[in-house]
Parts: C-alpha cells; structure tokens; sequence
C-alpha cells in the first residue's frame, strides 16, 4: 500500500509533516476567514493556484532548478490536477461550511478510506486490524457529528467533508507515485500550471471587489497553501504515508486554538468524545501497514538470500 519512496529519511519526514499541519491548519483558517468576508469558493482556489505557480516557479528558478519541469509523464500529471482541483474544492467547500475543529477531525478520516482504496485499487487482503480500525473511525465520526441531536452539525457540509477526506487519501497515493521519478518542485508545478487556467474559467460568475484586509488573507492563504503543498509533498518522498499521516492529527490543537482566538468558538464536548476514536483509528492503521511492511521486507530478503 505504501508504494516506492525515493531517499527514505523518516525522522526528517515527520518533521516535514508537522510543519505541513501547522501551515495547513493556518491556510484553513485563512479559507474561512476570507469565505466570511464574502470571497467565494472558486476565486479562493484560483488564487491559491495562481500565485502558488509563480511562487513555485520563481523559487525553482532562483535555485537553478527549472530543468525539473521536464517530464515524460504528463498524462500522470494531468491525472493528479484533475483529482487535485476536484479535492481543493471539497476541502475548502468542507472548512467554509463546517466549524474548522469539526472540519479538521473530518479530515482524520482518510487513513480509513485508503484502506478501502488498497481494498478496491490494489486488491489488498484487508484483515480484522484494518476493518476494525475503519468500524471504530466512523464511529467516532457518528459521535462528533451528532446526527438527529439538536446540536448536530450541517451534513452537507458533514458529507463534504469526508468526501474530502476521501480525495486526499486518493491523492496521496497519485502523489507518492509521482515522487518515485519526479522532484516535490515538478509535481507543484504541473499541478498548479495545468489547474490555474481551469479555475480561472469561473472568475468570470463568482469574482467581486475586495478591500485592502480581504486581500491580504487571500495572499497570505494561496502562500501557505504553496508552502503546505511543497512541504507535504516532500514529506512523501522521504517517508512513508502509513507513518507520516499520524502528524497530521497536530492539526486539531491549530484548529481549536484558530476556531477559539479567530471565531471565538469552542468546539463541543462531543468533537472530545469522538475525536480520540478516529485519532486511535488512524494509528491502528498506520501500526498495522508498519507491521506488514515490515514483514514483507522480511520476505523479500530470506527470499534475496536463498537465490
């Protein structure tokens, strides 16, 4: 499930990741903040795109490293913005629409959908750990949503959410793939340069004037979102996603303490409730594909030593 990973140094790739939900989790903040002041969801991701391609650009030429745009697997790359545009769109959609700690927690999820994907993509063999862990985190999910509760949260935005969830999930393994022959620098920029143009398309119907404040945070989130990408991305080339996925739950301290000092919202004790049950979920998956991994290099090298 895991796949190829170039130039393994997992210390310095959990580093990598705890730094990526600290900027993710300042991006989304951004996302609702802007969103309250009237900037809608499509001129959001335009903009994310659109400066995150010059920014990458520039740097890439600042560093001598604009020969790693050249590619021999455009068609891979053209894949991933599809995907890449279509879960930006639900995960922004999924922040504007839910409060960012319950958005966050949602977001915990997608360790359970890549099992599903290595069920349905890879015909991995799913056993008792991984469909235990998948039952006990949308049972956690079930908790901090409290369907037909009186303080239940929006399930548009609920099911927005998870199909969030699920993208990212998808989009890490297209990712991971990608990074076994191309560099963190490359894969940011096609995906940034194919999909600019297609979210410039519908700036024409959503786009409105903004005052001075408006703008910054709309710069100031399409720079973290740049910074994320390229700090995500690279946390995939050097780790493993089964074990550099469990930094990102870091992320829900940002974003009680963004939902607290930003939008003056405590989350309720429910989110306290069921959060624990998809944060244990997430580990039970990330230990059990550690575990198999393990075993299989084990295998692969009795087998090397008996030829």
């Amino acid at each position: 499930m895991d796949g190829s990973v170039a130039l393994p140094r997992p210390l310095f790739a959990l580093g990598l990741r705890l730094l990526t939900a600290l900027t993710l989790s300042t991006m989304a903040m951004l996302v609702k903040l802007a969103g309250t002041r009237g900037v809608h969801l499509f001129e959001l991701i335009f903009w994310r795109q659109a400066i995150t391609v010059v920014a990458v650009a520039l740097l890439m030429a600042v560093l001598g490293r604009l020969a790693e745009i050249r590619t021999r697997r455009f068609g891979a790359h053209a894949r991933r913005a599809i995907y890449g545009i279509t879960g930006m769109g639900f995960v922004y959609g999924a922040v504007i629409l839910l409060p960012l700690a319950e958005a966050t927690t949602l977001s915990f999820t997608t360790p359970m959908f890549a099992v599903l994907l290595a069920l349905v993509l890879f015909r991995e063999n799913i056993g008792i750990y991984r469909w235990s862990a998948v039952a006990l985190g949308f049972a956690g999910v079930a908790i901090v949503m409290q369907p037909g509760s009186a303080g239940a949260v929006d399930m548009i935005g609920v099911a927005v959410g998870l199909i969030a969830a699920f993208m990212v999930a998808l989009i890490s393994f297209q990712i991971q793939d990608l990074n076994t022959t191309e560099t963190p620098y490359g894969i940011i920029f096609w995906f940034t340069a194919l999909t600019t143009p297609l979210a410039a398309m519908a700036l024409p119907f959503v786009m409105t004037g903004h005052d001075p404040l408006t703008w910054i945070i709309i710069v100031a989130m399409a720079l973290c979102g740049a910074t994320a990408q390229l700090l995500l991305t690279s946390s995939l080339r050097f780790g493993s996603a089964a074990t550099i996925l469990l930094m990102d739950y870091t992320s829900l301290i940002w974003a009680v303490l963004f939902g607290w000092w930003v939008f003056d919202r405590v989350p309720p004790s429910t989110l306290w409730f069921g959060a624990p049950l998809i944060i244990t979920a997430g580990m039970l998956v990330a230990w059990r594909e550690h575990r198999l991994k393990r075993l299989a290099d084990l295998q692969e090298r009795d087998a090397a030593k008996a030829v």
